[in-house]
């Protein structure tokens, strides 16, 4: 292919107006592929009738307020509205999805080279479907969740298995995750194994005090902490739990939740008793992330399942010593007893001890930063790579 490749991508995880937060790997890998390619964003929002007024608590009230098009990270975005049934409707909303927004994506797709897909579903399942009618190739890229929760579903899993076979490549942002779509049915030979990265201009080694008081955190005083979407399957309750256990050991720690989610309020009951040593600071803009990592003694993810989390990535670039669940990709990331500790699942017991264990252990930053994975550009030449070999097979 001569010319400068031209990527449309069809998206549920992208930054918005209402949540700037959102998917910020997802917006930097993107950012890093339109350096060499043409790329086009469509991240659709679910859209009932009467959503409006339904009042700021829902969150798909407050989406109905993201504009139709914008333009994040220098990326030209369309935000195109796909009806979504509350509660009962993950069945049906690749369907749906189809049916909403098959005009819009006919119009955005004039000129492109290749359907991008990001998120297994309904996004790639619509992406191929989409692709079969406009005639073009479509490649899926799945992250974690999307396949390990959301393909199991009842009434899902089957939309996925005889569908997402058909792209011309599919992506995982680990080997784990390739096998998973493997499982699926995907062929092999159309799978690859694309990981994400790190910015390195955000997540770098800095000084532990100077961060600290950039934070307004003690100098004398540990902390554990956790970033991430606060959600009953990220393990925030064993967490809490296993934190409870470890200060019988030292009351010197504290644990810090840098971020918010659906499961808060009930972290929060359940670490009441221990509210003097358990802090809940809310979102924080992706360029604070960083100085509260370095500011941390260490990162905790005790997730049930993931991809490849890109708080284990960032964590390790700032030098910081991570204790996380073996799931997913994680361990295709660490180093055990070199950049931290692993344990099993659903632990807390386990959980208490890793970080007791790293707590009280001595980590060389320099030695955890230099074992840090690549950065996004390295990540989206691999992206551009795969999307220009499904063109090349297509033709």
């Amino acid at each position: 292919m001569n010319h400068r490749l031209r990527v449309l991508v069809l998206t549920r995880i992208f930054p918005d107006a209402v949540e700037p937060w959102s998917s910020p790997f997802n917006r930097q890998q993107l950012a890093a592929l339109a350096r060499s390619c043409d790329v086009r964003v469509m991240a659709t929002i679910p859209w009932f009738p009467m959503v409006g007024s339904l009042g700021d608590r829902f969150r798909v009230s407050r989406l109905a307020r993201v504009p139709q098009r914008d333009t994040i990270a220098g990326l030209d975005v369309t935000y195109p509205r796909a009806f979504y049934v509350p509660k009962v409707g993950i069945p049906f909303a690749a369907a749906l999805e189809v049916l909403s927004i098959a005009k819009h994506v006919a119009n955005r797709a004039r000129g492109a080279d290749v359907l991008l897909g990001t998120w297994a579903y309904p996004e790639g399942v619509s992406a191929v479907a989409l692709g079969r009618l406009l005639n073009i190739p479509v490649v899926v890229k799945v992250h974690g969740s999307d396949l390990n929760v959301i393909a199991s579903l009842r009434g899902v899993q089957n939309q996925v298995r005889s569908i997402l076979p058909h792209a011309a490549r599919v992506i995982a942002v680990s080997r784990s995750l390739a096998d998973k779509a493997g499982e699926l049915g995907v062929d092999n030979r159309r799978l690859r194994v694309v990981p994400n990265g790190v910015d390195r201009s955000l997540f770098h080694l800095r000084d532990c005090r100077a961060a600290r008081d950039l934070v307004g955190w003690s100098q004398h005083r540990a902390m554990i902490l956790y970033c991430g979407r606060i959600e009953k399957s990220k393990g925030v309750f064993e967490l809490i739990e296993a934190f409870r256990s470890l200060l019988a050991c030292t009351r010197e720690a504290h644990l810090v939740f840098l971020g918010d989610g659906s499961a808060r309020a009930q972290a929060e009951i359940a670490a009441r008793n221990i509210r003097t040593h358990v802090h809940f600071i809310g979102m924080k803009p992706l360029e604070a992330v960083p100085v509260w990592m370095a500011a941390s003694s260490l990162v905790v993810l005790p997730s049930h399942a993931e991809g490849s989390p890109n708080v284990v990535r960032e964590a390790m670039a700032c030098g910081r010593p991570v204790v996380a669940t073996r799931v997913g990709g994680i361990a295709e990331l660490m180093i055990e007893g070199k950049t931290g500790a692993m344990v099993e699942p659903k632990s807390s017991s386990a959980l208490a001890g890793a970080m007791l264990h790293v707590l009280r252990s001595s980590f060389e930053p320099r030695v955890i930063a230099s074992s840090a994975p690549g950065t996004w550009e390295s990540s989206a030449s691999a992206l551009h790579e795969v999307l220009a070999e499904a063109t090349e097979v297509y033709s």
